[in-house]
């Protein structure tokens, strides 16, 4: 089956030419999502890092659900730092709060020098979908 490439009203408007989720058999892989509000692309972006992760997660989250999935379907995450020392644990207690602690994805974090839109975190991922078309 060729790749479906889902571009998608409800999410974030992209900052550069990409989709927001790429299919293929099963697996979804999302764009890396920016701390910008999906209803107010040109809002500045929230303070700190907490509320930023909070953004991107609720970013992320949203684009799953347009695609009638969750965040217990994610296999792996990516995440970028342009602040790693002084964001990385306060980045991660927000990233554990969205998932259970016996189903965190698999992870790399990785310190960036920066991130389009002047972000502090950004976070790309990959999902895949039940093998049971009526399991959510």
């Amino acid at each position: 089956m060729p790749p479906v490439f889902h571009q998608l009203a409800a999410a974030p408007r992209p900052v550069a030419p990409f989709s927001h989720a790429v299919e293929c058999d099963g697996w979804v892989i999302l764009t890396g999502q920016m701390p910008t509000d999906p209803t107010a692309p040109e809002a500045p972006l929230p303070a700190g890092i907490e509320a930023q992760t909070r953004r991107v997660m609720d970013n992320l989250a949203l684009i799953l659900d347009q695609l009638g999935l969750d965040l217990s379907h994610v296999v792996q995450c990516r995440v970028y730092l342009t602040h790693f020392e002084a964001d990385y644990a306060a980045m991660n207690q927000v990233y554990a709060s969205y998932f259970p602690p016996d189903r965190l994805p698999a992870r790399t974090c990785i310190g960036v020098t920066g991130l389009a839109v002047g972000a502090r975190v950004e976070i790309d991922l990959v999902a895949k979908r039940p093998s049971d078309p009526d399991a959510r």
